[in-house]
């Protein structure tokens, strides 16, 4: 199945089965933290939107451990970058509907937690189709070292996912049951 096909239906799916009500495990994400070493305390979140896991709640856990919450701003070019956030901070609507922060700080995560329409067992993704991510990790991963964690619900999961020679891989996929 082609990618645009797999998006389709899977973002069907995902709006049909949408739940505020299913949760990632906080404790999951700490134990790939520990297990990786990371020694940084930068993450890259993202703000929820079109039925994506909700993880304003884990964003918030984070930031009391004393994590540095950032979310992304869509830039020129299809490029974006991290931008400082609290969760008390106020957001702006971008011209494609998504909350992004005010912040003009930029900063870069040494982990970033990807929203996602669909992965495979290679830890393969599917996006929206527009490659923000894949350039953004492409270019992060020049800079400093980074552990890309995607957030899905346990029926994103696809058999195969084709991809080409711009997409990412990332290193865990996060599901409300593993």
């Amino acid at each position: 199945m082609k990618k645009s096909e797999i998006r389709k239906k899977i973002l069907k799916i995902r709006k049909l089965n949408y739940s505020k009500k299913i949760k990632i495990d906080f404790k999951s994400l700490l134990k790939i933290f520990k297990k990786e070493k990371i020694k940084g305390k930068i993450i890259g979140g993202y703000y929820p939107y079109n039925y994506e896991i909700d993880l304003v709640e884990i964003l918030e856990m984070l930031e009391n451990k004393n994590y540095i919450i950032s979310l992304p701003k869509i830039r020129r070019n299809y490029q974006m970058d991290f931008f400082k956030w609290s969760t008390n901070d106020p957001l702006a609507i971008n011209s494609l509907g998504i909350p992004e922060p005010l912040s003009k700080d930029i900063i870069y995560p040494n982990i970033i937690l990807v929203p996602l329409v669909a992965f495979d067992k290679n830890l393969n993704r599917v996006g929206y189709g527009g490659g923000f991510y894949d350039r953004y990790i492409k270019k992060i991963k020049k800079i400093n070292k980074v552990t890309v964690i995607g957030l899905a619900y346990s029926f994103q999961k696809v058999k195969k996912i084709s991809i080409d020679k711009n997409d990412m891989k990332l290193d865990y996929v996060v599901t409300e049951k593993n």
